[in-house]
């Protein structure tokens, strides 16, 4: 047997390129896990479909801003007279787009499904009061306003926005569709760290959409009344003026797509905090801020243009339902919970030498 002291010793460099990946091991980052317990599988392509609707859609909507809306009476109606009319007739065009384009790709599918099915059930109703809007009928009122301009709708024939405007509704209509289709077939799942808090979600929702139903009763901006003075007695007695009609107010399809747009505000509003996983709550709650600040700023927006218009209480307090469910996004954006930090690297290389 060899003694100890002949046995061969490991050369110099062996013994570096020990230390060296040693020193390479304490030093390798220890992989964190996913933010929020995210998990993201298989997408099927019937969501990856619904992307591409919703991008279709947002492309369509934007298209349709520039064009002319409808010709009522001989006089052409544009949507857009400014920057500021640009800016709100873009809000719900670019929101589809934004979600649509990840969604296409497979990022993050579940907000994107949320947002196109919560999407699709409020665009019933628009789509029907455009219908409305686009058809001559004797049932209709003799004085309308349309995009801040006050009309009589003797005649009414569309525009090439309209088209692309009713276009953009039906290809969010068909994004909800193949949404509803692979809801289920799409796997993405958190650690449900927004579980404790969705039940105090569900009720400010709820709150916010009966108080935007409640402001969708009556117009956002409206013709005041008119003060006539009889030159003989001197007496003044107050004149109603025709004005903006309300969500309810109107006839025939414009009530029926009221109806249904006022319901889908509150069914979605309830089932939006219970979808899982919490992007999912975020996509739905994300469609219904949409939909109900472009409303309101529309409003505001007919009144500024507009110098027969002005503001009302329930416009004002349809912006404010729209901000409030912009911060109810927000919050359930933010709601996650932190993981615990990696062990430090000092901490590594003791265990490592150990």
């Amino acid at each position: 047997m060899p003694s100890r002291a002949t046995r061969p010793r490991p050369t110099p460099a062996a013994t570096a390129r020990t230390g060296r990946s040693k020193e390479a091991q304490a030093k390798a980052p220890v992989p964190r896990p996913p933010v929020d317990g995210l998990v993201v599988g298989f997408v099927p392509m019937v969501a990856r479909a619904a992307g591409v609707l919703l991008a279709l859609a947002g492309a369509l909507g934007i298209a349709a801003v520039f064009p002319t809306y409808l010709v009522i009476g001989g006089r052409e109606i544009a949507q857009v007279t400014g920057v500021g009319s640009l800016l709100v007739a873009l809000v719900v065009p670019v929101l589809n787009l934004a979600v649509g384009v990840p969604l296409a790709r497979g990022a993050v599918p579940k907000l994107g499904l949320a947002y196109a099915g919560v999407a699709a059930a409020l665009a019933i109703g628009q789509l029907l009061i455009e219908l409305y809007r686009g058809t001559a009928s004797t049932s209709r009122p003799a004085v309308e306003v349309i995009a801040g301009v006050r009309v009589l709708t003797s005649t009414v024939s569309v525009g090439a926005g309209w088209v692309l405007g009713v276009l953009s509704l039906c290809a969010v209509l068909a994004a909800g569709v193949c949404a509803f289709l692979a809801w289920d077939r799409t796997v993405m799942e958190d650690g449900g760290f927004l579980d404790p808090a969705r039940s105090a979600l569900a009720g400010g929702a709820l709150m916010l959409a009966v108080t935007t139903v409640l402001a969708l009763a009556l117009p956002a901006a409206d013709v005041p009344d008119a003060i006539v003075t009889d030159p003989t007695t001197g007496i003044q007695t107050v004149v109603a003026a025709e004005g903006p009609q309300a969500l309810l107010e109107r006839p025939g399809l414009a009530l029926l797509g009221g109806l249904l747009l006022a319901g889908a505000v509150v069914l979605c509003s309830v089932v939006a905090p219970s979808l899982r996983p919490r992007l999912a709550t975020v996509g739905a709650l994300l469609a219904i801020t949409g939909a109900v600040l472009a409303a309101a700023l529309t409003g505001l927006r007919d009144a500024l243009v507009s110098p027969d218009l002005e503001w009302t209480l329930p416009g004002a307090a349809l912006l404010l339902c729209g901000l409030a469910y912009a911060g109810l996004t927000v919050l359930a954006w933010r709601w996650r919970r932190s993981f615990p930090e990696p062990p430090s690297r000092a901490g590594s290389a003791r265990g490592s030498a150990q």
